[in-house]
This record gives C-alpha cells, structure tokens and sequence, in this order.
C-alpha cells in the first residue's frame, strides 16, 4: 500500500464518520522556525486500539498533546465526538479532557503516595466521592489489572510493568470514553513488553474505550494494534489495518519497518 492509498476505500479512513472517535485535518504546529506537523489528517477509530509509530523527532508526543489540548496549532482542527477542540478555552477544555485517561510512558506516579493513593488521585480531585466509595473503585480497578495486596506500596517498592498497571488504574477510575498511552514499552525486557500489550488489549475489550497508543515497537504494533498510522516529515505518510500496511511500498516505513527486526519485506515490496 503507497501513502496515496491510504485513503482508498479499502482503507479505514473510508469508515462511516460516526465510527471515527478523534477526526484531525490539516494539523500544523511550529515551534520557531521548525515544522513539526505540516497539515495532519488522520482518523482514530471508537472502540479500536489505534497505533501512531514514528521515528523520534517525528511529532507524536506533539500530536498527543494537542488531542487533549495541552497544545494549540497554528492551524487545522481536532474533532472529538464531533466537538473541534482547537478553539475551545480553558473551562471547555476541562470539561472534554474528563473524556481521556492517560497512562505516561514512565507511569509518573508519585513518589511519596502508596499505590493506593495513587490511583485514588483523579477520584479526589474530580469528584466528591466518599472515602469509601473511592477505596472499593480503586481496588476494583487494581485486581481487574492483577494488581493484589500491592495497594500500600510505594512505586520504588513494585516493578516497572506493575507500574506500568498502576498507572493504567488511575487512567482507568474515572471510566474515560479514550485512552492514550505515551511509549507504554519503552524500557521492557520483552516479556514485560507483551505484558503491557495485553493489558493494553483486555482493557480495550472489556471497557470499549478507544485506545490511542503513540509508539515505535513494531513488535507491539502488528501484536495488537487495529489501525496504524505512521508519522513522518509532519504528516501521516501510511494509514492502514495491519494486513493493510505489509503491502506499503514507501521506503521510509519499510526501512522504519524492518530496522526494527518486527517484518521483513520481500522484493516485491509485500510483508510475508
């Protein structure tokens, strides 16, 4: 599949519009005189775990910013459930970002609070919750993660993929409609990595969230990802289903593609 036919109608940018969560069209941000992105189109899909790969430097931390408005564009529009956020203010953009949970590439949690505090954060800061009621959520949500009896530890005291749950549980508490995970893998062994991937997957499948997960492990890509997208000179050069994307012929995914060791491309330019 070329860059140009990521549009065609085999593609998931074809997808009735009520099942795109997120829709960006023509995202440009700078920063001076640098061009991060230069008029980013893309579509992220309800209830799919959609991937953003990209070599660093490339713009997905970037993207991710301005999805939850931490970042304003210099032009172009995000549509989440049909609402542009581009132009919204600060009151607006409290309200949507109670839609979105984020779980950080290093989990950043809190040093000095257990576990249990931890995750118990976004419930004391957004809601009015009894005590009660904000422990029996938590606690939910840890043992559906396979987090048990870990709730008075401290994060120095757990491992990396166990602080990896942890903070998927805080993203989790307030039930968000949208999921966006920053690099989960980066820094696993790989056992730990498909850990993550399957944890990224069964909350997927059990809560229906729409997952957006910025990342450049291949591996984790092909394991798990629905669509995947790839970032490259400030636009989104490749647009596809997994299946969809082995058969991309552009050179700067399949170098991407096959540094990585994940897939090996035939002559033909097709993935086996």
């Amino acid at each position: 599949m070329s860059a140009a036919a990521a549009s065609s109608a085999s593609s998931p940018a074809a997808a009735p519009a009520d099942t795109v969560h997120i829709r960006i069209r023509g995202l440009v941000k700078r920063f001076g005189k640098q061009t991060v992105l230069d008029g980013v189109d893309l579509d992220l899909y309800r209830g799919k775990i959609n991937f953003v790969i990209g070599g660093s430097g490339t713009g997905k931390s970037v993207l991710i910013r301005h999805i939850i408005g931490l970042l304003k564009p210099e032009a172009g529009h995000i549509f989440v459930d049909g609402e542009d956020i581009v132009p919204m203010g600060d009151y607006e953009l409290s309200r949507l970002r109670k839609k979105f949970g984020m779980v950080f590439q290093y989990s950043a949690l809190f040093d000095s609070m257990t576990v249990m505090e931890n995750v118990a954060f976004p419930l004391r800061e957004h809601t009015r919750k009894p005590d009660r009621e904000i422990k029996d959520i938590c606690l939910k949500r840890l043992h559906e993660l396979g987090i048990v009896n870990a709730e008075h530890k401290f994060p120095s005291e757990i491992s990396g993929g166990m602080r990896k749950r942890v903070g998927l549980a805080r993203a989790l508490v307030l039930e968000p409609a949208i999921l966006l995970y920053d690099e989960p893998t980066t820094g696993l062994d790989p056992i730990a990595t498909k850990n993550v991937d399957e944890m990224i997957a069964e909350t997927a499948a059990r809560t229906g969230a729409t997952s957006v997960v910025i990342s450049h492990d291949m591996a984790s890509t092909f394991r798990i990802g629905d669509v995947v997208s790839m970032l490259a000179e400030g636009k989104v050069i490749v647009h596809g289903t997994p299946d969809e994307i082995r058969r991309c012929t552009d050179p700067r995914f399949r170098n991407f593609v096959e540094t990585s060791g994940a897939v090996t491309f035939d002559r033909d330019g097709s993935a086996p």
